[in-house]
C-alpha cells in the first residue's frame, strides 16, 4: 500500500503547517497510523500516532500541546496539525501505517507501510 504525504514546506518559528497522508488505495483495518521525523544527522524519531478504531492519540514529549494528530477513516487519511513551530522541528516528516501491534505506536519497527517523506523547514 502506497502512502502519500503532503503539506510540508517552509514556515516561520511560531507558525503552523498541516501535513496530510493518504493511502493510494482504499484499505480497511489499519490498527494505527503515525508520524515520524528525521533531521539531518539524526535518527528517525516518533512524533505522533493515532489508533484507527478508537482514535486514541499518542505524542512525543517534544511536540505535546503543539501538534495534533487526527484521522479520517472514511478517507483513509491521517493529519498532523503543527502549531507553534520551532526551528528544531525542521526535519523530513514521514507518515506510516501499522497493521497491528501490541508494543505501542512509538516504535518504527511496528509500522508496515511508509510514505515518501515531506520536508518541513522552520526558520527563526
Amino acid at each position: 500500500v502506497q502512502l502519500q504525504a503532503s503539506g510540508g514546506g517552509p514556515a516561520q518559528a511560531g507558525g503552523s503547517l498541516r501535513l496530510s497522508c493518504a493511502a493510494a488505495e482504499r484499505r480497511f483495518g489499519w490498527y494505527a497510523m503515525g508520524w515520524f521525523r528525521q533531521a539531518p544527522g539524526e535518527e528517525r524519531e516518533f512524533v505522533a500516532g493515532v489508533t484507527w478504531r478508537s482514535g486514541r492519540k499518542y505524542y512525543a514529549d517534544s511536540v505535546k500541546a503543539r501538534f495534533t494528530v487526527s484521522r479520517d477513516p472514511a478517507k483513509d487519511t491521517v493529519y498532523l496539525q503543527m502549531d507553534s513551530l520551532k526551528p528544531e522541528d525542521t526535519a523530513v516528516y514521514y507518515c506510516a501505517a501499522c497493521v497491528y501491534t501490541t508494543t505501542g505506536l512509538s516504535r518504527s519497527e511496528n509500522y508496515d507501510y511508509w510514505g515518501q517523506g515531506t520536508q518541513v523547514t522552520v526558520s527563526s
